[in-house]
């Protein structure tokens, strides 16, 4: 058999321990306050760990842009000595010049065009769209529109 005195519901807690609902309800500001602190605390630990970790990736990947660029490098000095190989060496080394600048001139006119797609950066589209939203909501349509 069990002992009553074991029992969960023979012993209350002492009064110091028991608390009124309204001294509950009025603790639940102070908790919320405590976890959204707590919450944020946690966002910025979690925040500077992964800064930490894309800012030594972006570190690693600027030196790999450098070794690629030394590579690009040797390469076109051996296309230019292949070539010397059939030309003479100053011509061989302004056909690659001459090539190299082509290809640069191809793609500044790429960036050139992504540039002008891009800019102004105002997000033109959602501001529209907002705006049809607010004549909605007024009952307004837009003129020409049925």
């Amino acid at each position: 058999m069990t002992n009553p005195a074991s029992s969960p519901r023979a012993t209350p807690p002492p009064a110091a321990e028991r608390r009124s609902l309204f001294a509950l309800i009025a603790d639940v500001p102070r908790l919320i306050g405590d976890l959204v602190r707590a919450e944020i605390a946690a966002l910025k630990a979690e925040i500077a760990a992964k800064m930490k970790a894309a800012g030594i990736g972006a570190g690693l990947l600027v030196g790999a842009a450098v070794f690629g660029l030394f590579a690009v490098l040797v390469l076109i000095a051996a296309g230019v000595l292949a070539l010397a190989l059939v030309l003479p060496p100053w011509a061989a080394a302004l056909i690659i010049g001459a090539v190299l600048l082509i290809i640069a001139a191809i793609i500044a006119a790429i960036g050139i065009g992504q540039l002008k797609r891009g800019v102004p950066p105002t997000p033109t589209e959602t501001i529209e769209s907002v705006k049809d939203d607010v004549r909605a909501v007024r009952g307004l349509r837009k003129r020409g529109a049925p």
